[in-house]
């Protein structure tokens, strides 16, 4: 059946000499995987530009019930971005995002709040125009409540360790005494959990300090999510926000 939504570019792959595999989160079918024709001609109208990472398109698919693979039919940009493909920190960023979503969302059931707050971050990130070095690490640490990861800020007092392997702040080193961080870093993770878009830019955070942070979240997910990998564009961010 024809089925008409909108989804989110998380990752491509070559399938053959003429089409891709395109894994998508989507509005209506979560974490989906489509195949598309490379286009041939410039009237093509499945346009290799469509599918770049983050790009958020709308189109229409034939839908097969117990398929793991759907054919794109016709697609469309669903929200043109004015600023992302063009901006070398926003396009890491997208890239950066892309791969951790594609590693890190694998429910293939539909999730509106995940989906608006997927659109919502996207959005404010292309009509940003400044003050945007901590996106990445807020997105990360507010993306963590979606499956079920975001610690009980309640529990933390001024001293405290944050112990990773049970996603939880502690008085005392955990008794692992492995996958921790000590009590500057724990209140760093604390204070990372008070940001949001619009008021990031107003908690200082040095290169030295956005690297460590970005290090830990990449290991917490690691801990948490089955086969989560060290993303190959974790480096990209390191250098340029780090």
């Amino acid at each position: 059946m024809l089925q008409k939504t909108v989804g989110i570019v998380l990752h491509v792959l070559k399938y053959n000499d003429s089409s891709n595999i395109v894994d998508m989160y989507t509005e209506h079918s979560g974490r989906t995987s489509y195949l598309v024709t490379v286009p041939r001609s410039r009237k093509n109208a499945l346009k290799s530009v469509l599918f770049q990472p983050l790009a958020m398109i709308e189109f229409d698919s034939d839908w097969r019930p117990g398929s793991s693979l759907h054919r794109i039919k016709e697609a469309r940009s669903y929200l043109p971005y004015t600023t992302i493909p063009y901006d070398p920190y926003k396009s890491a960023i997208a890239l950066f995002l892309a791969e951790f979503l594609y590693r890190g969302v694998r429910e293939e059931t539909e999730n509106e709040s995940l989906f608006a707050y997927l659109k919502h971050s996207i959005t404010w990130l292309d009509e940003c125009q400044s003050d945007f070095a901590n996106f990445h690490l807020v997105f990360l640490m507010r993306f963590s409540r979606f499956i079920g990861l975001y610690p009980n800020l309640d529990d933390y007092a001024e001293g405290d360790y944050f112990d990773l392997l049970n996603a939880c702040f502690v008085a005392t080193k955990p008794s692992h005494h492995v996958f921790y961080v000590g009590p500057d870093e724990a209140a760093r993770i604390k204070q990372l959990m008070r940001m949001n878009y619009e008021t990031m830019h107003l908690f200082s955070m040095n290169r030295v300090e956005r690297m460590r942070c970005l290090v830990i979240l990449n290991e917490y997910y690691r801990l948490h999510i089955p086969e989560f990998p060290v993303l190959k564009s974790l480096s990209v961010l390191q250098e340029l926000f780090g």
